[in-house]
């Protein structure tokens, strides 16, 4: 007994009026996917080996998948991939990391100037910034309460499930844990939708009307979606919100889904043949943005921007118009941040 009240705490830690993990500043954990620290071959490799090797992404046994993985994809594919990204690479890096970062400062000064005292980190679930270590330097800055935001729109096992596994990969080695929320997808949030909507009219009003408007969603497997994964429902509800938004000019949206990788049935319609059977048919102009992706990225100006273009006008269209994300747009940050406050309530 003398030895347990020996070594018994400070008494100053036993004061409930000593400042405590309620009291520091609000913690906001941006996260988005993740890109190579460089447009080289050996950074697209470790970049793939981390993504790839999630067994949130690729839902097949981690033995037989390893093997594949190890021997064929990432001897091959690194390779090819890594010229693609030198096209889209940006002065300042990546269009992922810079997009994403921008917005994150964005967010930050608006919630500074709403008066919240936050702490704003981005982190990316695979490669730098790494999810960790954002997590560390919020808790370094005295923040007991975080909200974690996926810079995911709609939600899917792939994506927001595998942020939520790593930050409580993470907490799990921790003996005082931050208290969490998640801020787990927005597909219908006003705020969102409007600022999908200002972005469409802005560029009609530069541009003129397309024949047709399409929503490219990245594509998800479609057994995945049979076994629940609500991420297909989610695009739709974007798309149908979107689509009310529009008013009239709604009959111009259609829905489809691009990225598909191996040989299994994905989503459909895939966004490339859709876009060639409209060339054919005489479809002149066709506008496409991809809600389902906060920032650019390699699979928005390479995939779609370069390859779906050169796609849609080789089957005789006459114009495809690209409608960038959202990335930092000033008044989208705005409003991300009034979403992200609205979240933080009761925590002020």
């Amino acid at each position: 007994m003398s030895r347990f009240l020996s070594e018994a705490p400070d008494p100053r830690a036993l004061d409930p009026d000593a400042s405590g993990p309620d009291r520091g500043p609000l913690g906001v954990l941006l996260v988005n996917l993740g890109t190579p620290d460089e447009p080289t071959p050996a950074a697209v490799r470790r970049y793939l080996g981390e993504f790839l090797s999630d067994p949130r992404v690729v839902e097949l046994p981690a033995a037989l998948w390893q093997v594949i993985l190890r021997l064929f994809i990432l001897t091959r594919r690194p390779s090819a991939i890594a010229p693609k990204y030198a096209e889209i690479w940006l002065d300042r890096g990546s269009p992922l990391l810079v997009h994403s970062r921008d917005l994150a400062e964005a967010v930050a000064a608006s919630l500074r100037d709403r008066g919240l005292d936050t702490r704003v980190e981005l982190a990316m679930r695979y490669g730098r910034p790494a999810l960790p270590a954002a997590l560390e330097t919020l808790r370094a800055a005295g923040c007991g309460r975080i909200l974690v935001v996926p810079m995911y729109p709609q939600y899917a096992a792939s994506t927001t499930a595998t942020v939520v596994d790593a930050v409580a990969a993470h907490l799990a080695r921790l003996r005082h844990q931050p208290t969490l929320r998640f801020l787990d997808r927005f597909p219908t949030s006003d705020v969102y939708v409007d600022a999908l909507h200002r972005s469409v009219r802005a560029h009609w009003d530069q541009a003129g009307k397309p024949d047709r408007l399409l929503l490219s969603f990245h594509g998800l497997p479609q057994r995945v979606v049979r076994k629940g994964d609500p991420y297909f429902r989610d695009c739709m509800r974007t798309a149908r919100a979107l689509r009310e938004r529009l008013g009239a000019d709604g009959e111009r949206l259609h829905v489809a889904f691009q990225s598909r990788f191996g040989a299994e049935a994905w989503l459909q319609p895939y966004t490339q043949p859709t876009l060639e059977a409209w060339g054919r048919e005489g479809v002149g102009t066709v506008d496409l943005m991809c809600p389902g992706f906060l920032a650019d990225c390699l699979e928005t100006l390479e995939e779609i921007d370069m390859g779906c273009r050169e796609a849609f006008l080789a089957a005789g269209g006459r114009a495809f118009r690209y409608i960038p994300c959202l990335n930092a747009d000033p008044d989208w940050a705005r409003d991300f941040a009034g979403l992200i406050a609205d979240n933080l309530a009761g925590w002020r």
